[in-house]
C-alpha cells in the first residue's frame, strides 16, 4: 500500500514520524510511505484537497478551523492518531535566581512564535487562566523562534517563546534557561494525522495500517531510550549536533509529550478547541465527533 504522506514542516518533536520511517515500521505494516516536503505549514492540506497527497500530520486545528469557515464537502477534514498530546513549547529567560511566574511577563518583553499559530494561541489561554489580559503584554516584533534567540541573547528581549532544538541550543550557548514549559498545563492535542473525508475512505486500510505503526513507537522508545532515538532520527536533522538533538528528545520525552496512540484525547482537543475560540481564532469549536475519525475517538469519560 503506497501512501503519499506530506510534513508540516520539520521540527523535532516531530521526531516519533521520522523514527517510525526510519525504523522501518511502516513497512513492518505493508505500507510504502512517499514522505514529501510541505512548501510551508499547513499548504499540505491544500495539496491533500486536490488529490496530490494523501495524508499529513499536523494540528488538529487545521480542523477545527475549517470546520469554522468552510461548508460540509468531501473536502472535510478530519484527524486521526494522537503524537503529540502535549505543547512543545517553552518560555526562555536569562539566568536568574527568583521563581518565574507568568505574571511576571507583565513587565518583561516577550518574543512570541510567528511561524505557526497554535503556541500563541494557546499561551493567551494559560495568560487567561492566571488572570491575565494577553493583550496588555510587550511583545517584540514579529519574528523567526532563530531571530527572537539572537534577540534574548542581545538583550532585546527578557523571555522568548520556542520549541527544540532552539530551548536546547539557549542552554548550551549560556543564553538562556527554561523559565516555564507549557507541557505543564497538561493534554492539549496539539499534532496527529489528517486526511480528508474522502480520502479516509480511499485509503481507510492503509491509514489503520499507520496507526498499528505508530503504537509501535512508544515501545520501541521505552526500550532503547532517547539517545538512541537521536542517532535514529539525526538523518532528519543533518545540520545538529548530536549533543543538541540528544537534550532535545530528552526533554521531550522526560515531558511525556508523545503519546502515539490511535485515540484523540477529548481532554486536548477540548483544550486547544478553548485556546482558539477564546483568542477570536474561530468562532466556534465543532464538536470532538466531527472533527475526530470515528476509530480514533476516546471512549467518552475515560
Amino acid at each position: 500500500m503506497q501512501i503519499k504522506l506530506s510534513e508540516n514542516f520539520r521540527a523535532v518533536f516531530y521526531a516519533p514520524f521520522y523514527a517510525t520511517l526510519a525504523l522501518g515500521l511502516f513497512k513492518k505494516q505493508g505500507l510504502d510511505i512517499q514522505l514529501q516536503d510541505s512548501p510551508s505549514p499547513g499548504s499540505g492540506i491544500a495539496d491533500m484537497e486536490k488529490g496530490l497527497i494523501d495524508v499529513v500530520w499536523g494540528g488538529p486545528l487545521r480542523v477545527i478551523k475549517q470546520r469554522d469557515t468552510q461548508v460540509t464537502s468531501p473536502n472535510d477534514l478530519v484527524a486521526f492518531c494522537e503524537v503529540a498530546a502535549k505543547d512543545p513549547f517553552f518560555l526562555v529567560a536569562p539566568l536568574q535566581t527568583n521563581a518565574f511566574e507568568l505574571a511576571h511577563l507583565r513587565h518583561l518583553k516577550l518574543g512570541t512564535v510567528s511561524e505557526v499559530p497554535t503556541p500563541w494561541l494557546c499561551l493567551q489561554q494559560d495568560l487567561r487562566d492566571a488572570g491575565i489580559d494577553p493583550m496588555v503584554l510587550a511583545r517584540g516584533p514579529e519574528r523567526s523562534m532563530p531571530e527572537n534567540l539572537s534577540a534574548l541573547a542581545r538583550g532585546e528581549l527578557d523571555v522568548v517563546q520556542l520549541f527544540e532544538p532552539f530551548v536546547s541550543q539557549a542552554v548550551a550557548q549560556g543564553v538562556g534557561q527554561v523559565v516555564h514549559a507549557a507541557h505543564a498545563r497538561g493534554w492539549t492535542a496539539y499534532t496527529t494525522f489528517i486526511a480528508t473525508q474522502a480520502s479516509i475512505d480511499k485509503h481507510r486500510d492503509a491509514f489503520e495500517a499507520m496507526v498499528l505503526a505508530i503504537e509501535q513507537f512508544s515501545p520501541w522508545l521505552q526500550a532503547h531510550g532517547t539517545d538512541e532515538l537521536a542517532k535514529v532520527v539525526q538523518p532528519f536533522y543533518p545540520d545538529l549536533p548530536h549533543s543538541i538533538l540528544a537534550s532535545a528528545m530528552a526533554r521531550y520525552a522526560s515531558a511525556q509529550l508523545w503519546s502515539c496512540q490511535r485515540a484523540v484525547s477529548r481532554a486536548g482537543f477540548a483544550r486547544l478547541g478553548l485556546s482558539m475560540q477564546s483568542s477570536g481564532f474561530v468562532r466556534h469549536v465543532a464538536p470532538y465527533e466531527d472533527c475526530i475519525a470515528p476509530w480514533a475517538q476516546e471512549t467518552a469519560g475515560l
